[in-house]
């Protein structure tokens, strides 16, 4: 007996190629097999596959040579539908014997039995798309969830939701929009397909008006499905004419309303399946919950950051400030009990001065610990404070600040905001000047100027290389601006420089 003998004998041609249509789960390759298979069978020169549905699985029509050439020279077609779950998926079609004969009975019974076999391998397929699409939104959702909790600004836990959303989906874009004050919705943020250089990044910022159609499904919570965005008549947003199928679907956890994220897709593309509309909603209510988890945790850590930020303004102040305050009224003690001494009684008095500077320093770290460490500061003071930082790490220390008088409360915002350019050009300056160690920076609310008027004084000293004779070494520079309160506008910038060891 040969080693063949004890294999089994080959399937016929035409039982294989039955069976042989289910053996990918990938629906586009099923319906190719299927064709494929019809034409071989039955000897056609033409196959084809048509949708009863285009695009309710994103393909609109399989074909085996052109079908379309046989019907157009009257060739006569035969077709037999495919049946899935019940319904009519599509029909295949056949025309034109390669051996020129008529197709037979046999031959539509066998056409018969292909496509009952077709429908349950498209039904198989279908679920097995299903699947890998529900896996995949199921990922999305859990990366989405691990990004926003360990991330960082609302704006980007936002864009990581449209983003993530936008490429689950295929979308030409994801959209975040949130209602406004005034009764409508704003997109504030939008991840497109090419990082907006298209001419979409100006989706930004618009607005769907009060009063549109749209807006009472979007506020109540509703997802909303749209076939063609640009015909749609709920939708009236002047960006609806560069997109085709959408979903708007309700950002909603807790029963708060977050936003709505919007997924449309370009003009003439597939319309969304109900696998996607589905599992887009579900997905857009788990990113929901990640979005209120993830603002309740940067809630809690900013509070922590504040209670830690409280502790130390109290232990500078209750400790630190008094110790101080003590240690100096120990000097300026010591300073009057050095009778006849002058030398002792100045460094006594230096000292003295340097604590009393310190003091101040201290008090003005105390003012910075209380402000909100992720907002822009909206007092005199505060601005003051972060103009000095942002020169820190270009001097290698930051500048001391000092100030004398109500600040807040007598310097009006327009000379405030000369005030304000007038330290960036000192500061600007400062930096550039070789040699410098130490900048201190004063504002003075209590300054009188020279016609008598109340004024506000601001001065910046640094020790740096004012160029003045051979070397200019250890020299230093003041910058002075000053301005009535009432007006800042005669405000100008003056400097003084002093040679080493000058007072």
């Amino acid at each position: 007996m040969s080693g063949d003998a004890s294999l089994p004998p080959p399937l016929p041609p035409r039982l294989e190629a039955v069976l042989g249509i289910g053996t990918d789960l990938e629906l586009r390759t099923t319906l190719q097999h299927i064709v494929d298979g019809a034409a071989e069978l039955t000897g056609a020169r033409y196959a084809g596959l048509g949708m009863a549905d285009p695009g309710h699985d994103g393909l609109v029509e399989i074909r085996k040579a052109d079908l379309g050439r046989a019907e157009r020279a009257g060739i006569a077609v035969v077709d037999v539908p495919i049946l899935v779950e019940g319904g009519e998926f599509g029909r295949l079609y056949l025309a034109e014997k390669l051996d020129g004969s008529q197709f037979s009975d046999s031959d539509r019974q066998l056409l018969s039995v292909l496509a009952a076999q077709a429908g349950i391998a498209i039904g198989n397929a279908r679920l097995y798309e299903t699947a890998r699409q529900r896996e995949r939104w199921i990922e999305g959702a859990a990366a989405v969830t691990t990004a926003l909790l360990t991330g960082g600004a609302d704006d980007d836990a936002l864009l990581t939701v449209a983003d993530r959303a936008r490429l689950l989906a295929d979308a030409a874009a994801g959209v975040i929009l949130q209602p406004t004050d005034e009764g409508g919705m704003e997109v504030v943020t939008a991840a497109t397909l090419d990082g907006g250089d298209s001419g979409d990044g100006d989706i930004v910022g618009t607005v769907i008006a009060p009063g549109s159609p749209v807006l009472v499904q979007l506020l109540g919570g509703e997802p909303v499905f749209v076939d063609d965005s640009a015909t749609d008549p709920r939708l009236t947003s002047p960006v609806r004419y560069r997109f085709g199928p959408s979903m708007l679907l309700p950002l909603q956890a807790e029963g708060r309303l977050i936003g709505t994220l919007a997924l449309p897709r370009r003009r003439g593309e597939r319309p969304y399946t109900d696998t996607e509309k589905l599992l887009a909603t579900q997905f857009a209510s788990q990113a929901a919950l990640a979005l209120v988890l993830a603002d309740a945790r940067r809630r809690r850590a900013r509070l922590a950051v504040y209670e830690d930020r409280d502790r130390i303004a109290r232990d500078l102040h209750d400790l630190v400030v008094q110790r101080l305050f003590a240690t100096g009224m120990m000097l300026e003690s010591t300073q009057r009990r050095a009778v006849g001494d002058d030398k002792v009684r100045e460094i006594l008095g230096r000292a003295v001065d340097e604590l009393q500077a310190t003091v101040q320093e201290v008090r003005t770290t105390i003012f910075a610990l209380q402000q909100p460490p992720a907002d822009a500061p909206t007092t005199l003071r505060g601005k003051v404070l972060r103009e000095a930082a942002g020169v820190t790490a270009a001097l290698g220390r930051r500048p001391s600040v000092h100030f004398t008088g109500p600040v807040e409360h007598r310097v009006p915002a327009p000379v405030a905001a000369l005030l304000l350019t007038a330290l960036r050009r000192a500061l600007a300056i400062a930096v550039r000047r070789p040699g410098v160690t130490r900048v201190a920076i004063t504002v003075d609310a209590t300054a009188v100027l020279p016609d008598g008027r109340d004024g506000v004084r601001l001065t910046v000293y640094d020790d740096g290389d004012s160029g003045d004779g051979p070397s200019g070494a250890g020299s230093g520079t003041t910058a002075l601006w000053q301005a009535p309160l009432e007006d800042g506008t005669l405000g100008e910038v003056t400097e003084r420089r002093r040679r080493r060891g000058s007072r």
